[in-house]
């Protein structure tokens, strides 16, 4: 797929992805929240390219946030306020083609509203939706792809890595994404 790169909040989010079972973490979940990492170091990597986000997906990501106790907000936000400011990363709105493509174009019917919202952006672009949506990625024909995270844990490069361990304190399951 070429164009434009797009992420949502579960790509976002699923840094701090971890579902939890009486014996713990779920492999899949770790899988998920090393490839969600990973995408996102590999960005920092690439200054020249950019990366998109509409604001709907960001607000989306503060109100999983807000819902938060004080003390997991407080140890979240340096590390989003960091990353948000090293990565090339524009916020755009939605457009009027945006939204018709998203309520017009049968592919999206039966998607939550801000997932329909999200592709009507992409497709009107030409773009790529990174996204850690199950439900998404299980839809064949749409312009979805999963991060990968290869072996092992990705490191944040240029001193971004101890406040992304810092911001574990907030965890995510995966029925808020």
């Amino acid at each position: 797929m070429s164009g434009d790169v797009f992420v949502d909040a579960s790509l976002f989010m699923g840094m701090h992805r971890m579902g939890m079972h009486r014996t713990g973490m779920h492999h899949e979940d770790e899988r998920v929240r090393r490839g969600c990492k990973a995408f996102f170091a590999r960005a920092l990597e690439r200054p020249a390219e950019r990366v998109r986000m509409s604001l709907e997906q960001v607000g989306l990501c503060d109100a999983l946030v807000w819902r938060r106790p004080r003390g997991e907000q407080d140890a979240y936000y340096p590390f989003m306020d960091r990353l948000h400011t090293d990565l090339r990363m524009d916020r755009p709105g939605y457009t009027e083609k945006d939204t018709r493509r998203a309520w017009e174009d049968p592919a999206l019917d039966g998607l939550p509203d801000h997932e329909r919202l999200a592709l009507g952006q992409v497709m009107e672009r030409g773009g790529t939706l990174y996204t850690a949506s199950a439900r998404l990625l299980a839809r064949p024909g749409l312009p979805v792809e999963p991060a990968d995270g290869g072996e092992g844990d990705p490191r944040f490069p240029g001193g971004l890595e101890p406040y992304y361990r810092i911001s574990l304190a907030l965890r995510v399951g995966r029925d808020e994404l």
